[in-house]
């Protein structure tokens, strides 16, 4: 009885959610997105992205996610990241961070509250989404010394 008592309260600790993240890079810049204001975390910056599929791999989800969300079509690179990250009021993720180095189409937001290109070396003034710092950490301490185009 604790067992199932445990395993109802605790969900979260016995499935992973596979998630699928892009990182989109451009003339030294990485494009963030902020939740709605209305959303779980509302109004925190992340990197867009979203769940994988029964069956789907990991890059193709992100490609159909960077699609719905941002209408277009990502040329999906090298798994840059990977992390476990747990929120106890929505579950266990297993985290895939891909780097983005290009993409076509025009980029019209589907989904976000807002999105803004951002200098890699300024991602840590974002109030970024928990899951995603390490990897912020990880940009910021391999990227920050390239310059954007806007410096």
């Amino acid at each position: 009885m604790t067992l199932v008592v445990f395993r109802l309260h605790f969900r979260y600790l016995f499935s992973m959610i596979q998630v699928a993240v892009g990182i989109i890079m451009k003339n030294g810049e990485v494009l963030l997105c902020q939740r709605h204001q209305q959303a779980r975390y509302g109004l925190k910056w992340e990197f867009p992205g979203g769940k994988v599929e029964t069956e789907e791999e990991t890059n193709a989800c992100l490609r159909r996610e960077l699609h719905e969300e941002l209408a277009i079509d990502a040329v999906v690179g090298d798994l840059y990241h990977q992390q476990h990250a747990l929120y106890p009021d929505s579950g266990t993720f297993d985290v895939f961070y891909y780097i983005v180095p290009a993409f076509t189409g025009e980029l019209v937001n589907h989904v976000f509250e807002s999105c803004e290109w951002v200098p890699i070396q300024n991602l840590d003034r974002y109030d970024i989404l928990e899951g995603n710092r390490d990897v912020v950490q990880k940009l910021m301490n391999e990227y920050a010394k390239i310059p954007s185009q806007n410096d």
